[in-house]
């Protein structure tokens, strides 16, 4: 929670007088009981219509202040707390993009989505509260308490039997809701999740007619939540009826006792009325502060899941930002060896390799056999648990991160194009990049053909995800936007899975032609793909069981060859069929 607290620092003078401004509300509140007694002892007792038009107004000129004073905080409370959570917000999600992959990967999306959004707003809210409700509650029990005491010290003796026993009602209650509240945050994290899944897997879903399934899921997590929200809600509803019983019970020992204390002589009639006003503050303030409590018990839960994300350490950068363009070996991997932190074995390991500029690399085996893992060991996505990942005879490690992604053209398994114009996802790498630059990387790409057919050429709109695009079309301008700006090493996870053999051959030749300094990386389940590569890393269990260029690996590595013969006897098949 204190790791919060540095993003109320432009708020100080919010924080100070919103609660001042509630203050002196409370204590006008406190002024109207007696002036209440008066009225009931000198001018209603008297029979003085002057004197209770005067005290009338003075009550009325207490409340518009009073009004006043509230209104103020609220405004103030409004501005501090709404201003707080803008940028707890904000840095929040500066500091989710800031993370690695493991980081993220250790949380999971779909919570980092519930604790952006749901998190920061119970954590606004507690901070809101705090400004109108932390000092006047208090207040207000212990400044009801000592006036009581001031008009009759035996008398306020009830409060002090009543005070006790509210405050046992909301002890227990608090003790049984606050872990039930962390539980509920939970399950709203896995309905967070579900409802990600089902809107991005959609197509999937209804391809193999899962929507029952999937629709029972999500009903049994909201169920969860529904039945964590009612088991709290009925022991919080526990609260008001107890409290509001004790309270008029105490009331009616007031009235009861106060009746003989008259009837002596002790107290006047106006003097009763006032203490009972008072001993209502007194327990209505106590049940405010237990709603406040339920509040703020809330917003520390919520803190408390927003500070796990701020504890995340940020990807770490090197220092150096140049990037010799005149080494030889753009790539190299010395003995490297990589395990995600959940993981039992390693992903990759003891792989060496050297790539020299300009040179394509093929990346080839079964499926999870570390392929992108090594490849996202480049761009240091991961970092290597052993050995070094050096591009342009640096380590990965020591060059600003910023800079190395520069030179790096990524084109991930799965295409991702963000809603928007052609144009302005073509300039995702080079912000500065011209049509004819643009133009040009989606003729490299292959791209061009479908793209000069649209009626708005580079203005046409992308959907969301890319979903107006076929799967071929959207993994074209994935490489296409890669291109632009002419990276020293280009990546392709598996990104040309969804064309067809001519087209692939048309891309791979105009890679060759147009971008001969451009070292390309190419991860491919086709042996076709990387026939021409210069250098061929054949994967299995994490393990190179082969380097070399196509004809060696046919002969001397048995993993390549079993998936070459595999891969032509279905070509030939289906050109028999």
């Amino acid at each position: 929670m204190k790791r919060l607290l540095r993003y109320l620092k432009n708020y100080k003078k919010e924080l100070v007088f919103g609660p001042f401004f509630k203050l002196l509300e409370a204590i006008f509140e406190l002024i109207v009981p007696m002036v209440m007694a008066r009225i009931i002892d000198n001018g209603i007792g008297r029979n003085d219509s002057s004197y209770i038009y005067r005290m009338s107004g003075l009550i009325v000129i207490l409340g518009v202040c009073g009004l006043g004073f509230a209104l103020t905080c609220q405004f103030l409370a409004a501005k501090c707390a709404y201003g707080f959570g803008t940028e707890l917000r904000r840095a929040l999600y500066k500091h989710i993009n800031s993370l690695s992959y493991s980081s993220i990967d250790k949380i999971g999306a779909s919570s980092l989505v519930n604790r952006l959004t749901n998190d920061t707003n119970t954590v606004q809210n507690g901070v809101n509260m705090f400004i109108r409700l932390a000092v006047r509650a208090p207040f207000l029990v212990i400044g009801a308490a000592v006036m009581a005491v001031t008009i009759d010290l035996k008398l306020s003796l009830v409060f002090f039997v009543v005070a006790p026993l509210i405050s046992l009602v909301i002890f227990f209650i608090m003790r049984k809701t606050i872990p039930m509240y962390k539980k509920t945050q939970k399950c709203l994290d896995r309905a967070s999740m579900l409802t990600r899944e089902n809107l991005e897997g959609t197509r999937v879903i209804r391809a193999f007619s899962r929507q029952q399934e999937e629709i029972d899921e999500f009903r049994e997590a909201v169920d969860d939540i529904s039945n964590e929200s009612i088991a709290v809600g009925k022991i919080s509803a526990i609260l008001n009826p107890m409290a509001f019983m004790v309270m008029n019970l105490g009331i009616v020992a007031v009235i009861h006792f106060g009746g003989f204390r008259i009837d002596s002589g002790d107290l006047t009639q106006g003097e009763l009325t006032a203490f009972t006003n008072y001993m209502t503050q007194i327990l209505l303030a106590l049940v405010v502060l237990a709603n406040l409590i339920v509040t703020f018990t809330k917003a520390f839960a919520s803190a408390n899941r927003v500070s796990e994300v701020f504890a995340l350490e940020p990807e770490k950068y090197g220092k150096t930002t140049d990037i010799p363009h005149n080494s030889e070996d753009i790539l190299e991997f010395r003995n490297v060896s990589f395990a995600y932190p959940t993981a039992g074995d390693s992903s990759v390991k003891n792989i060496s390799f050297k790539l020299k500029r300009g040179e394509m690399l093929g990346i080839i085996g079964g499926t999870g056999c570390g392929k992108s893992t090594l490849a996202q060991l480049i761009p240091c996505f991961y970092r290597a648990t052993e050995g070094e990942v050096l591009v342009a005879e640096k380590n990965v490690i020591d060059y600003d991160l910023d800079r190395l992604r520069e030179c790096i053209g990524n084109v991930p398994q799965k295409a991702v194009l963000f809603s928007g114009t052609i144009r302005e996802n073509m300039k995702w790498r080079s912000p500065d990049a011209t049509d004819d630059e643009i133009i040009s990387a989606l003729k490299t790409a292959q791209a061009w053909e479908f793209v000069s057919r649209m009626p708005d050429k580079l203005d046409s709109h992308i959907s969301q995800g890319g979903k107006n695009l076929s799967g071929g079309q959207k993994q074209r301008i994935a490489i296409a936007r890669a291109l632009v700006g002419n990276p020293d090493i280009l990546i392709l996870d598996d990104s040309t899975s969804a064309l067809d053999y001519a087209t692939d051959l048309a891309l791979r030749k105009a890679l060759k032609e147009k971008m001969s300094g451009t070292s390309v990386i190419m991860i491919s389940q086709r042996t076709t793909s990387l026939k021409d590569a210069d250098k061929i890393i054949v994967m299995d269990d994490g393990e190179a069981v082969g380097i070399g260029k196509h004809d060696e690996l046919l002969e001397s590595c048995e993993v390549y060859s079993e998936i070459y013969r595999s891969q032509m006897n279905e070509k030939e098949g289906g050109s028999n069929v």
